[in-house]
């Protein structure tokens, strides 16, 4: 390691500061006689100690993540007021977190799955969160198939494990999840490291500029260290020799100074666009291909610092996709409408109501100032101040500006489907995607769907799944077929 060590003068003490006398020795009723309950610094490490998790999260629930800094290289004054984005050469500082979905905290790292991405940027206007995935793509594309869709990928509440069952009949019951489930199968299933992935925003998220004028943007993070994945025989090995290999690689290249980099894109649509273009934009199943809007480069983001202390500054990270700045918000994408609410209502369960005074989640070029007071771990930071909005002792004031723009609406309430455009299907672009893998490509992707889908007990099961990928081509699913039968026998 290169971690400077913290020597700390003075004695040693208790949690309130007295000096410990003995840390080696708990206090007895004589010599080998029982233990006494006035020994309190035995109790207070014992009570601790027990207390020293947190709930970990119900998703991306291992992951690893380093402090960086993003720099604005392009200028898009045009399309966002956002500050820190509004002169080339601006930095920012930043908090990356990579994590991987389904698996608990003690999961291996070099496992088929999708790669968390969740980006924290300090900026003057408060914090920016940008959380996404390494895939452009989901499985589902509205919210509230969402906790249905983790529970297939999760334990089984009866077998404690995960089950082909389970995953590949809501796969295949949801042919929404075709695109992103070729995604996964394919090469990019199992990135070699963090620093060998590409990162997404995934969802549509608005830009508004200091006209008010309207855009639709999607966030890409392209790896300046180039993509490096592996297969499923490498992802095993690496599994059971390095459980920790993602987080190792991340922190050790940083120590060296081999600081990992990705160039950052985004493809810009003019608001108007939206209703008539031939996918429906807000889809988190759909991608926008890049000859309709070519990735346009504005910065650089690189991480360049790990954190002292994984659980301070790691596991008790918290992002939320509602953490807006001016010049940026939301989309009517269903699951991101949902995500609004999910992540921080998950944060204020699992570390707490005041989250977001932690050193890692507080704002680091700005100030919180809010109404809001005490609750578990409050820290008395506004003492004194008044905690109510209007007053007349100088508190914080409304600025009467929305951070985005609003958005017309028409119709109805109602529990109703999200509108379809013109080129819209659960399958066109799954389909595209494989004729754009070369031979051997798709050999591998066939050969991985084929190993997980064979292991299903029911053939209906898995005949409806590779039903949904012949929809998305037919050699697709001939070949997959044909790979099944093989292992199925």
């Amino acid at each position: 390691m290169t971690q400077e060590a913290h020597v700390t003068q003075g004695p040693l003490t208790t949690e309130a500061g007295a000096p410990v006398a003995d840390n080696q020795n708990s206090e007895t009723a004589g010599i080998g006689g029982p233990v006494l309950v006035q020994d309190q610094l035995l109790l207070e490490k014992l009570a601790h100690f027990n207390r020293e998790r947190i709930p970990e999260r119900v998703v991306h629930a291992r992951g690893a993540g380093a402090y960086g800094t993003f720099t604005v290289t392009a200028d898009v004054t045009g399309y966002t007021r956002a500050a820190f984005l509004s002169e080339v050469g601006r930095r920012t500082e930043t908090f990356l977190r990579f994590s991987t979905v389904a698996g608990n905290l003690g999961s291996a790292d070099a496992v088929r799955d999708p790669r968390g991405w969740a980006l924290k940027f300090y900026t003057e206007e408060g914090n920016y969160d940008l959380v996404g995935n390494n895939t452009p793509v989901f499985f589902v594309k509205d919210a509230i198939k969402f906790p249905d869709f983790i529970h297939t990928q999760k334990r089984d509440p009866y077998t404690g494990s995960q089950e082909a069952d389970n995953v590949w009949d809501f796969w295949g019951l949801s042919p929404e999840s075709t695109h992103q489930v070729t995604w996964l199968f394919g090469d990019r299933g199992i990135p070699a490291s963090y620093r060998h992935m590409n990162g997404y925003g995934s969802h549509t998220y608005q830009w508004n500029n200091e006209a008010g004028e309207v855009f639709w943007v999607k966030y890409h993070f392209k790896t300046d260290q180039g993509i490096k994945n592996l297969t499923t025989e490498e992802a095993v090995k690496v599994s059971g020799l390095d459980p920790d290999s993602h987080q190792r690689d991340l922190r050790e290249s940083i120590e060296r100074g081999d600081y990992p980099s990705w160039t950052v894109q985004v493809q810009i649509m003019p608001a108007a666009d939206a209703a008539t273009y031939r996918f429906n934009p807000f889809d988190l199943t759909k991608v926008w291909p890049h000859e309709d809007y070519p990735p346009i480069e504005i910065g650089k983001l690189e991480l360049n610092r790990n954190p002292e202390n994984i659980f301070a500054e790691v596991e008790q990270s918290v992002f939320s996709p509602a953490h807006f700045v001016p010049g940026i918000g939301p989309s009517p994408d269903k699951m991101l409408q949902g995500r609004l609410f999910a992540y921080g209502d998950a944060h204020r369960y699992r570390v707490g109501v005041n989250a977001d005074h932690l050193p890692v989640n507080r704002p680091h070029a700005t100030e919180a100032r809010t109404n809001s007071r005490d609750g578990f771990l409050y820290d008395g930071r506004h003492k004194g101040a008044k905690n109510y909005e209007p007053n007349s002792f100088g508190g914080p004031v409304q600025t009467d500006r929305p951070l985005w723009q609003p958005l017309p609406v028409t119709g109805v309430t109602g529990n109703g489907e999200a509108p379809v455009h013109a080129e819209d299907n659960d399958f066109v672009q799954a389909g595209n995607l494989y004729r754009l893998m070369s031979e051997g490509e798709k050999e591998r992707l066939i050969a991985n769907l084929a190993g997980f889908i064979a292991e299903v007990s029911r053939d209906d099961i898995a005949a409806r799944a590779i039903g949904n990928f012949r929809q998305a081509d037919e050699d697709f699913g001939k070949r997959l077929d044909a790979a099944v039968q093989a292992l199925r026998g």
